[in-house]
């Protein structure tokens, strides 16, 4: 399925960055029998309803036209949210020094599934968070299931 979907982040970020939007992110999965395309946008300012209907606008065309997705598909477009996934390298990047939650796969020798504290660094191989007792966690990539970010109300 990632295939699918840097296909279609190929094919729709040139027009979706034209109308003044950041594609923050493509996602296509099955949910019981339903196939959905989600495409995430973002702006400074937020995203509300319009931004999504007019993004959607531009886009139903682009993704008839190429074809990728062979299945009936729901199309929905919207915000990423307040609290984010942060699955690329720019989405750690924009987020460093900001509060973030790590999921992993399985307790990791201290007994412990999910880390929280502040991005301190990134690279291939694993982040790197300071917790709040100032200690620095180091994660292998491989190990985690979900990083996002925090939002404390």
């Amino acid at each position: 399925m990632a295939r699918i979907e840097e296909r279609v982040e190929k094919l729709l970020q040139p027009t979706i960055e034209k109308i003044g939007y950041d594609l923050y992110d493509v996602e296509y999965a099955k949910e019981g029998k339903n196939y959905f395309l989600r495409i995430f946008i973002d702006k400074p300012e937020g995203i509300d309803l319009e931004d999504c209907e007019k993004v959607s606008n531009e886009i139903n065309g682009l993704l008839d036209e190429a074809d990728y997705i062979k299945e009936q598909y729901f199309l929905e477009v919207s915000s990423p949210g307040i609290e984010r996934i942060l699955k690329k390298d720019r989405h750690l990047e924009q987020n460093k020094g900001k509060e973030i939650q790590v999921k992993l796969f399985q307790k990791d020798e201290k007994g412990k599934k999910e880390y929280q504290g502040e991005l301190k660094e990134f690279t291939e191989e694993g982040i790197t968070i300071i917790l709040e007792e100032a200690e620095e966690r180091k994660i292998e990539r491989k190990n985690i299931a979900q990083i996002k970010t925090i939002y404390h109300w």
